[in-house]
Order: structure tokens, then C-alpha cells, then sequence
């Protein structure tokens, strides 16, 4: 039976691999909350690149490399395919489609950081729900800005910003809460696509909120492309 590498870290990817036999393996990066409970093995922390990922997929007899990285994760998705290439194995990937504009919304698209900050110029109360980056700006808020960074670390924050450590998936009565609670007047996001964190674009849509929204890297072509966990599994597992 092939032997599996599934590259995780995403709500997606735990699906995929509570699904997986004993002698798979899931990767994390390790930033988050490592899930004890899982049939395959875990393993936690980097490879060294992708050369480092090729001398692991050859040293543990890897039969197929899945990437179900988050969708921003380009450096990871590249080293997937790099190594699974060089150590002639085939790479999938679980690819969700991105979110799209609906009527009424109000989406402002840049392509970096420094895009993203002068796009956010007319505001006061952004949100960011970028994950970790703007933990690294905190000493660059403009004077007029009162940030609020939403992610999974815990972090004191600064007199001008404050740290929301919450875990998703989030609830679309949660999220008006909150906006309505904090005042936010502009929602920064990354096109994450899925449902888990979608219930923040619908409540901008209905405060009429500005979306300055990071456009997705481009990433490399993989053997086989699913936009689901489920049709992923189906393709894995399909006499089951």
C-alpha cells in the first residue's frame, strides 16, 4: 500500500487526515495546536527545504505527497512539488476556491504588505485577520490607526493595538457581535476561500464595510488538483 505525506496545518487538512492509515504520516509546521487523537502518525516542524523534503520522502518509502497547506502558503506548496518531482513520486493538492465578490460588497485588492497598508490609509479601527503578519508591523501603526489583529497567538498587544486570539471556524451571530462590540471600519483578509472564516465577508456586506483583500500567490502545478477534503478522500480511498 502507498505510504502517504500529507502536509497540513488547515481545518481541510485534519479532515484528510483522520481519514488516514497508521503508517501515513501528517506534517505540521507547528504553530498551532498538534491534534493527539489522529490514526497516522505526526510529525512537527520543517524539512529543511526542499531538498531536505525530497531526503525525507526517499528515507521514509513516501508513496504519494498531498498538500493541504493553507492557500498563502506558496513556499511550502513549492518545496511539495520540488521534492516530490526529484524523488519521482506523485504531488496532489487540496486547493480550495477562493472566495468571489458578491453584490455589495466592497473589496480594495493588493498583492503586499505595503499595498495593503496604503489601501488602509483613510481608516482608524481595521480588522486583521491575516494570521501572525501584522504582529511584526506593531511598531508601524500609523498615528491616527487603532489596530485589532486577530489571530491564533496569544500577545500583550500595544497601547495601539489589540490582540484577539480566537480560533476559528467563526459564526456569522459572533461576528456581528464582535464588529458591532469593537467598531471596526475595515475588514483586512486574505482569500482564504472555505466556510470557516467566510460569516466576517458577509457581516462587511452588511455594515457595507470596505475589504482590502491580499490576492493569492500563484502556485505550481501538482499531478492531481481537488477543491474538497471529501473528493480528495474519494480519489485516496476509493474502494473503501
Amino acid at each position: 500500500m502507498t505510504r502517504v505525506l500529507l502536509l497540513g496545518g488547515t481545518g481541510d487538512a485534519l479532515q484528510i487526515a483522520r481519514q488516514l492509515a497508521p503508517r501515513d504520516v501528517y506534517s505540521l509546521a507547528g504553530l498551532g495546536k498538534v491534534p493527539d487523537d489522529l490514526p497516522c502518525a505526526v510529525r512537527v516542524g520543517g524539512f529543511g527545504g526542499s531538498e531536505g523534503l525530497q531526503h525525507y520522502i526517499e528515507q521514509e518509502a513516501i508513496g504519494l505527497v498531498i498538500d493541504a497547506t493553507h492557500p498563502y502558503a506558496a513556499q511550502i506548496s513549492a518545496n511539495a512539488v520540488g521534492a516530490a518531482r526529484s524523488a519521482r513520486v506523485p504531488c496532489w493538492a487540496l486547493r480550495r476556491p477562493a472566495w468571489q465578490p458578491q453584490a455589495g460588497d466592497d473589496w480594495r485588492m493588493v498583492d503586499n504588505w505595503n499595498e495593503l497598508t496604503a489601501a488602509l490609509a483613510p481608516f482608524r479601527r481595521p480588522l486583521f485577520t491575516l494570521g501572525r503578519e501584522p504582529l511584526g508591523h506593531l511598531d508601524e501603526i500609523p498615528a491616527h490607526q487603532f489596530w485589532f489583529v486577530r489571530c491564533l497567538d496569544s500577545h500583550a498587544g500595544t497601547p495601539r493595538a489589540r490582540i484577539l486570539a480566537a480560533r476559528g471556524p467563526f459564526t456569522l451571530e459572533g461576528e456581528r457581535a464582535l464588529f458591532a462590540l469593537q467598531g471596526f471600519d475595515a475588514l483586512v483578509s486574505k482569500n482564504s476561500g472555505g466556510s470557516a472564516t467566510e460569516a466576517k465577508l458577509e457581516v462587511a456586506r452588511e455594515r457595507g464595510m470596505p475589504v482590502v483583500m491580499l490576492r493569492r500567490p500563484l502556485l505550481p502545478a501538482v499531478d492531481r488538483e481537488f477543491a474538497s477534503a471529501a473528493d480528495l478522500l474519494a480519489a485516496l480511498r476509493p474502494s473503501d
